[in-house]
């Protein structure tokens, strides 16, 4: 017996050879700072809200859809996110299809089309009030070549806020899809032609439900950046009617008329809702081919 367990290996190396040794230790700033910045605030957050000022535990969320102006921020703001982010990804697929290939400039493109990034939400809708307003720079072209006696609206209303996330979200978009896009190999389409596939059957039969599952999850990060759209729609949107979305009605309750409790239950169904759509894309992601890509990594 003495000689049997001698020979058994220690604790140390048996869980090695499960994947779990001292590298994993590693994780542990990371896991705290995710418990710090997220899982505390969302536990709290989430007590909060069955704490209401008055009324029994559910009465902040009784209140909120009992409210039709509250109520609606809900299809509000899914009115203004699916839009942006249909438009953000199906503009970047071909846009990233080009540019995964040999093009001439293609680094000072790849510059330009991501620079939207660097500006953020707050100057991109202060350029949009100079070169989109009534006195801007476009209406005032468009007027003086006649083709509008009025300026175009196209800021403080729904329009404002959708070319604000659009012009912030495609960036975000275009490089999710090119680095899907890079992960495929073109050998395989190199294939296809040479059997005498058109690149648009290239495209349809091969590229496309390949990048499929990408595209998913290139289309869940932008809804949650769309979704969760603040300055944009008081800035450049109606914040008390068109574009009244659930972040500004959280920000109202929580900071206007200091109801923190209200605040965080709108706060969790905000969070719910993203939630609802994200599962409903990855559930749809599961039906598609997982195979391999023959990506060169």
């Amino acid at each position: 017996m003495t000689a049997v367990a001698s020979a058994r290996p220690a604790l140390r190396h048996r869980l090695a050879e499960r994947g779990v040794d001292r590298t994993l230790l590693l994780l542990v700033p990371g896991l705290l700072v995710t418990l710090c910045l997220f899982l505390y605030p969302f536990l709290y957050g989430l007590q909060l809200s069955f704490a209401p000022r008055k009324g029994g535990v559910f009465a902040n969320y009784a209140r909120f859809f009992g409210d039709p102006y509250l109520r609606d921020t809900i299809w509000t703001t899914l009115g203004i996110a699916l839009p942006a982010t249909f438009i953000n990804v199906l503009a970047s697929i071909p846009i990233a299809y080009v540019m995964r290939g040999r093009v001439r400039g293609k680094r000072l493109l790849t510059t330009i089309l991501v620079v939207p990034i660097t500006l953020g939400t707050v100057l991109t809708a202060q350029g949009l009030i100079m070169y989109g307003g009534p006195a801007g720079w476009l209406n005032k072209v468009l007027t003086v070549l006649g083709i509008t006696d009025q300026p175009l609206p196209l800021i403080h209303n729904y329009t404002g806020v959708l070319l604000s996330l659009v012009i912030t979200g495609f960036p975000f978009s275009f490089l999710l899809t090119l680095s899907y896009l890079s992960g495929i190999d073109p050998a395989l389409e190199k294939a296809a032609a040479t059997l005498g596939a058109t690149w648009v059957q290239r495209f349809r039969r091969i590229t496309l439900p390949l990048l499929a599952p990408g595209l998913a999850i290139t289309f869940c990060l932008s809804f949650v950046m769309a979704f969760s759209v603040f300055p944009s729609a008081q800035l450049v949107g109606d914040p008390a009617n068109e574009t009244r979305v659930i972040s500004i009605a959280a920000y109202h309750a929580a900071f206007e008329e200091y109801d923190y409790s209200m605040g965080s239950a709108v706060a969790m169904l905000m969070a719910v809702v993203m939630l609802i759509v994200i599962g409903l894309v990855m559930a749809w992601r599961g039906t598609l081919y997982r195979g391999a890509t023959g990506g060169k990594g």
